[in-house]
């Protein structure tokens, strides 16, 4: 762009051409701006007045639709409910990126109500944007919720996405799509304008080809808040991107995670493997470490969730204009009336769950959730793994129920593409540690990166999966409330059940 060989929009009208061939397979993205060549040709025009607003000036960037864009574009968060509903504004995040000159191209498909509706048997399923699909093999499951910001980027439909994650809705499907992904420190990513689950966890984050391009994202983005306002924070968080980084690292390694009652996949696994000896190489140390049991703790997690969602998802569409949703029992109300579009593959049980809660966040029941599983995950779990092992980090391989601890506690994870099973499956490690740890995390990702090189195109190998059966929910309304105390009988992040 600098040299003029290449235009903003020359480089968006490549990535709709490329999105109209591959994302009616693919699924990836849910609607694209009708304002982006125009936004293309406005930036071109800055470009070439000596306006250059920063490394993002012109670059592409498709954003999650539970990020709210107040422009020609819907932010429904996949949902049939909240279509021609108008935000107040730009997410902060969104207002950042705008500034810094990303050209938003559209919005990306997800698991509807980022995975927080029902106990869906799949992910990467929304009424408005359908199935998103695995570009690497078809047939494997995308992750959620995030799933389209994962797939767009991998499928080369954008230079980098924003995707939101509750737990592993970022590193999930960054790690099942060959794509860096970062969860934030919780506070380092404005909630606002987030269409939310619950804000003890919820944070955006960049999905991107490499990590270069994450730590720039992040950059853009970082709108401090909470215990990260106040803070040294590096405005460059490219500055970290060093060879050298594992040279001397102290790695833990939580054993739990490389079983299957912990969500560890051999064929995973055996890549993941591959990517530890590579880090052994580059000077690293590996340590056994212990950072805690999530399963301990996984309803403890979920009362939180379900208590904030009710209070929150009230807030948020008493900001909305032009819809008459405002509780969560309008909600649930519309997909009872449009079930067969709403509800035809699975139900809105944690919708009713949570409905079914007073919503008060001075619950004795909701403080009592919050303190013990806060505790378990951050003081007694990684905090404690870090000090006693010396560690700069705790790795674990991608698809388990690892995602859980940086999720609880607020601390960031770190998703590292690592490479493919012989079937074709995408496989990375995930990579956590302490609170504002970002810069060492990017540090240790980049490193690992620049050594295996593990981008891989993908060639969209395997069969599109057969359409699930209709599970005859719409014949069976009114259904009896659940009531009783809740359970959490699959994985947040990854949907898989507890073997339990």
């Amino acid at each position: 762009m600098n040299s003029g060989r290449l235009t903003s929009r020359d480089l968006t009208a490549g990535y709709l051409s490329r999105m109209a061939a591959l994302n009616p397979l693919l699924g990836a993205v849910i609607e694209t701006n009708p304002n982006a060549i125009s936004i293309a040709v406005q930036r071109d025009r800055e470009r070439r007045n000596g306006q250059v607003r920063g490394p993002l000036h012109g670059i592409p960037v498709l954003v999650k639709d539970n990020i709210a864009t107040a422009d020609n574009m819907q932010t429904t968060a996949g949902s049939l409910a909240l279509v021609n509903s108008k935000v107040p504004a730009d997410a902060p995040i969104v207002s950042r990126l705008r500034a810094a000159g990303a050209v938003i191209l559209g919005k990306t498909n997800l698991s509807e109500w980022a995975n927080f509706r029902g106990f869906a048997p799949f992910n990467g399923w929304s009424a408005r944007g359908g199935f998103t699909r695995n570009p690497y093999l078809l047939d494997f499951d995308p992750c959620g919720s995030s799933s389209g910001s994962a797939v767009a980027p991998a499928a080369n439909l954008c230079a980098a996405s924003v995707g939101t994650e509750t737990d592993g809705s970022i590193v999930c499907p960054s790690g099942n799509n060959l794509v860096v992904g970062l969860k934030p420190s919780m506070g380092l990513l404005s909630q606002d304008g987030i269409i939310p689950i619950g804000h003890s966890q919820d944070t955006a984050g960049p999905m991107t080809r490499t990590v270069t391009d994450a730590a720039i994202m992040f950059g853009v983005m970082q709108t401090p808040f909470g215990a990260a306002a106040g803070q040294p924070l590096p405005q460059d968080y490219t500055v970290f991107l060093q060879r050298g980084a594992l040279k001397g690292a102290r790695i833990g390694v939580d054993a739990r995670y490389f079983t299957p009652d912990y969500g560890g996949e051999p064929d995973l696994i055996a890549v993941v493997q591959e990517g530890m000896a590579a880090m052994t190489a580059l000077g690293a140390t590996l340590v056994p470490t212990d950072s805690g049991d999530p399963l301990a703790y996984f309803d403890a997690e979920f009362t939180v969730l379900l208590f904030e969602f009710k209070a929150q998802i009230a807030d948020y569409l008493e900001t909305l204009g032009h819809t008459s949703m405002r509780t969560l029992g309008d909600l649930i109300a519309f997909n009872q009336r449009h079930c067969p579009t709403e509800m035809k593959y699975f139900g809105q049980e944690l919708f009713e769950i949570s409905e079914d809660l007073s919503g008060d966040l001075t619950d004795p029941d909701y403080l009592a959730a919050r303190a013990s599983s806060l505790a378990a995950a951050g003081a007694h779990g990684i905090d404690a793994a870090i000090a006693g092992g010396k560690l700069d980090a705790i790795i674990a391989p991608s698809y388990s129920f690892a995602s859980t601890p940086a999720a609880v506690a607020g601390y960031p994870n770190i998703s590292v593409p690592i490479g493919l099973t012989p079937e074709g499956k995408p496989a990375g490690i995930w990579m956590y540690s302490g609170f504002l740890k970002e810069p060492r995390l990017l540090a240790l990702a980049y490193d690992l990166e620049q050594a295996i090189q593990p981008r891989r195109q993908p060639e969209m190998l395997g069969e599109v999966p057969t359409e699930p059966a209709d599970e005859g929910i719409c014949e069976g309304l009114p259904r009896p409330q659940i009531g009783g105390k809740a359970h959490l009988t699959h994985h947040l992040g990854t949907g898989k059940p507890f073997k339990r």
